[in-house]
Formats: structure tokens, sequence, C-alpha cells
């Protein structure tokens, strides 16, 4: 018996009017992955990290479009016109900073809002969002803790390549918002001896320094961090930060100049939470970038409940992703809440302060 059988009988013309209940509407989010080529291990797996996030979520009125872009710049863009023709509400995706850029010019067209994957924060602006974690959320977050304990003068080492330039910025972008003198930026090449590099920056900061960031990692960490020292960077010794990266990294320890370094990363209690139950729905470990799917995805699935004549998110929410809470400005720019981290003698990296609620007091 259908739901009008049991409703109460009247009289009147308008009992014959009465229409069927009907489903409602259908939304539709595209999938912007490289299902094809080197890359498309990779695009399966974070196409199974949206499906996860729609499933538990248990929204029935959305409808994921897949749409190969091949992981090239123009299968991007493609999948991008398609995606506006099949009349998506959002975007999901693509990968990479080039193929971000690709895709952005047909969506912004249609004014479709995009939630990229990739962590350059340079292609983010009205109406695309990069989820990825960025080299700038990382330096916000540990410079802040190294100033209030008390750092003043801040310099980088790093090796001269796009992850290095992208700390330099964000380093003298936090410098110039709080205030403080310029940072000492050393990009070197990726073979410089780490002696020459510390001399280098010793005789650039005759002043001392109070917190020193290194933008490599393992065994070019550890070399870098022992040569500061015999540079003359003492008398105290600066502080020594990190980036997200080292959160993998159990080696860092073995070298006593690196011990009791910050750095700050994701919470990795949310992101063992997030791997278990991929692992229990799809019988395999997830890729780091999955995780980025899944939040991208349960962002998208909260778009769609929106009306119609809203071009993006609401920018005031605050989402809880397996990378940490984060928070979408109207710029594209993505507020994130990030851990701190110690580096320990023995182990793994040391939880020293929780991640804040993005946008508030030390994130």
């Amino acid at each position: 018996m259908g739901l009008a059988a049991c409703a109460p009988q009247v009289s009147g013309p308008s009992l014959g009017s009465r229409e069927p209940l009907q489903e409602p509407p259908r939304s539709r989010i595209a999938l912007l992955l490289p299902l094809s080529g080197p890359q498309a291990p990779l695009g399966t797996a974070m196409e199974q990290a949206a499906e996860l996030a729609l499933f538990e979520r248990g929204n029935r009125t959305v409808d994921f479009l897949p749409m190969n872009t091949g992981g090239t710049t123009s299968g991007a863009a493609e999948a991008a016109r398609r995606a506006a023709a099949a009349g998506v509400r959002v975007i999901v995706g693509p990968l990479t900073a080039s193929e971000t850029s690709a895709a952005s010019g047909p969506a912004r067209a249609a004014r479709i809002p995009v939630l990229a994957f990739t962590n350059d924060s340079a292609q983010a602006g009205p109406g695309v969002w990069t989820l990825g974690v960025t080299p700038a959320q990382q330096v916000r977050r540990v410079m802040g803790a190294a100033q209030s304990a008390g750092a003043q003068r801040f310099a980088l080492v790093a090796p001269d390549g796009a992850f290095g330039r992208a700390l330099a910025a964000a380093m003298r972008a936090e410098a110039s918002t709080w205030n403080l003198q310029d940072p000492v930026i050393v990009l070197h090449a990726a073979r410089a001896s780490p002696a020459s590099v510390a001399q280098d920056l010793a005789t650039r900061a005759p002043g001392g320094l109070d917190a020193v960031m290194l933008g490599s990692t393992g065994a070019a960490a550890r070399a870098m961090a022992a040569a500061l020292a015999p540079a003359g960077l003492t008398n105290p010794a600066p502080r020594i930060l990190g980036h997200a990266l080292w959160a993998q990294d159990d080696s860092l320890g073995q070298e006593v100049a690196l011990q009791g370094a910050l750095f700050a990363a994701p919470d990795p209690r949310a992101r063992a939470t997030f791997d278990a139950r991929y692992e229990g729905a799809f019988s395999e470990r997830p890729p780091r970038l999955a995780g980025v799917a899944y939040d991208a995805a349960g962002v998208a699935t909260r778009v769609v409940l929106t009306p119609r004549g809203q071009a993006g998110p609401n920018t005031g929410e605050v989402f809880d992703g397996v990378d940490g809470p984060i928070r979408l400005q109207p710029n594209g720019i993505v507020q994130r809440g990030l851990a701190l981290f110690s580096v320990e003698a023995m182990g793994e990296p040391r939880m020293v302060e929780a991640a804040p609620q993005p946008g508030g007091a030390g994130s």
C-alpha cells in the first residue's frame, strides 16, 4: 500500500489532483582523477576514498561522476568542460597544480566550485580551493610556536627547488605579518656541502639566529643540523624547525642536533582512523593522498546541500578532515589546524601540542 493510501480520505476535487510522491532531485559531483596512465592506481584509490566519504554520510541524493584526466593538463581541462556540460554542482580534483590551473578556467566560466587535491596555494583563488597540506600552513604553525617561545630572528636553509621556494615565500610572509625582521634565506644546490651552506648562513646572520628551519629530509637534514654549530651558530644554538615530511622519518633523532627540533604536521590519530576504515572497506592500505580525496568529497557533499545560487562551500564552517580540521576562506585559501611535534632521540616524533581549530590561536 502506498503512502497516499494511508492518508485520511477527504471528499472534493482536490483528491484526484494529488501527484504521486517524487524522489528528491539528485545532485552531481565530478571527480577529476588520473584513471589511466602511470598515476591510475593512485586515481583509483582516491576514487574509492571519495566513495567511502559519500557512503559514510548516507547521502542518497548525490551521484559521483568519475572523469579521467589521464594525468595531463589537456585531460583536466577537457574533464572540467565535460563536468560543466553534465551539470555538476562541484568539481573534486584534479590532482596536480598544473592540472588545477588547466581545469580552473572552464570551471569558473560555469560557476562551479573546485576542490583541488594540490598543495600549491598559488592555484587558490575565488572558486578554487587547494586541499593539500601546504608549505604555508606548516610554516605558519611552527613559526608561531617558535615566536611564542621567544624567537624573533628566523632563517631558512633548503634545497633550491619548488618546495624550498614555497617555504621561503611563506616564511617571508609570516615575518612581515608579525613585523619581524626579514628572515635569512639560504637556498642551496642539492649537492652543496652542508659545511659551506652553514658557513654561508652564519655569515649572513652575524648577530645570531633564534630559529632555523631546514627544508631537507633524512640524511641531508641530519648533516645540515650537525653543521650549524661548527659554523659558529652557537651561544645559544638556534632552535631547529622542520616540516611535515619529518613525521614519516624516525631517523632524524639519530642526530643530537635535531633532538628537540619542532615541526608541524597532521595529527596521526585521525589518519589512523581513516586508514582503518578504508582498509576495512577495500582490503588494502590507502595511499596518503587518499585522505585528501576523502576530505574533498566530504566537503563537496555539504556544498550540494546549499541552495543552487550559492557558488561554493560555507566558508565559515570548520570541517574535520583526515589531515586536521580545515576552514575554507572566500579567497580560496584553506586554513588548517596542524599538530606540533618534537624530534625524539629514539623512535617516532612526539606530539607536543594538538591541532588547534583553524583560524584560532596557534593555527
